[in-house]
């Protein structure tokens, strides 16, 4: 039977890479690449670096295909998502179809970790129950960017007795500060939601490209940052064609 293995890869620096990974990336005779186009090539690009650093075995191959793109302002967010998600699938059955054989080992690899605000288990799961292509699949983990997000700020996730929400922009801003929580980290934000928050008790830790040589690294109090965060963010956003960030937003001991 056909094997897909969904690899966590790091959140940019191919240090990151564990030693389950590498191992099981050598297992893989097939990677399944999904190119985004334009500026965003250079994610594809970083995955071909791992695979020219870590591959011990040089008969592998890569499949790449480009990925369908969604609505970014969408008026019902679930089912815009849920649609992108369906096209996304589309796109890997095919690929396991027409490019693993029956007795193959695949491989993706999924930025950070797969399991923390990522879609490809998700969408692995909808190829899997439509039936049509048999195969099983194994994740590795990975470093996400939350965990170098901290480990670059020096601190940790959590404060000693304390609650931890990990949620997006899109509720941040709809919803404000969470009630019960002291330690908020927050994902897939375009939008800076943490502009729209008034207390001067919090504090923001913000990263964008952690892990890679253009890796942006703001701290302090919220309301001091605030203001400078946005501008960085879309200087470099304007620079590079995107950005990948995230932030956690602590309330000081105290208050």
């Amino acid at each position: 039977m056909r094997k897909v293995l969904v690899i966590g890869i790091g959140a940019g620096d191919p240090k990151q890479m564990t030693v389950e990974a590498i191992e099981r990336l050598n297992e893989a005779e097939v990677f399944f690449f999904l190119d985004k186009g334009g500026s965003k090539r250079e994610l594809v690009d970083a995955r071909q670096a791992i695979l020219d650093r870590f591959m011990s075995r040089d008969d592998y191959r890569v499949v790449t295909v480009t990925d369908v793109d969604r609505d970014r302002t969408p008026a019902d967010y679930v089912a815009t998502v849920a649609d992108w998600h369906r096209r996304r699938a589309d796109l890997y059955e095919r690929m396991f179809r027409d490019e693993l054989p029956e007795d193959g080992v695949g491989a993706i690899l999924a930025w950070g970790d797969p399991t923390l605000y990522d879609n490809t288990i998700a969408v692995i799961e909808e190829v899997r129950r439509r039936g049509r292509v048999a195969f099983e699949y194994d994740v590795v983990p990975g470093i996400s960017s939350v965990s170098t997000l901290v480990a670059r700020h020096r601190t940790s996730i959590n404060q000693i007795g304390r609650s931890v929400l990990i949620t997006t922009g899109r509720r941040l801003e709809a919803e404000g500060f969470p009630d019960g929580v002291d330690d908020v980290v927050v994902m897939l934000d375009a939008r800076c939601a943490f502009t729209t928050l008034e207390d001067k008790d919090l504090d923001i830790y913000w990263g964008a490209y952690l892990g890679t040589p253009d890796e942006i690294l703001i701290a302090g109090p919220l309301h001091e940052a605030r203001m400078e965060i946005p501008a960085v963010r879309a200087e470099a956003r304007e620079r590079k064609g995107w950005i990948m960030d995230t932030y956690l937003l602590r309330r000081r001991a105290g208050s």
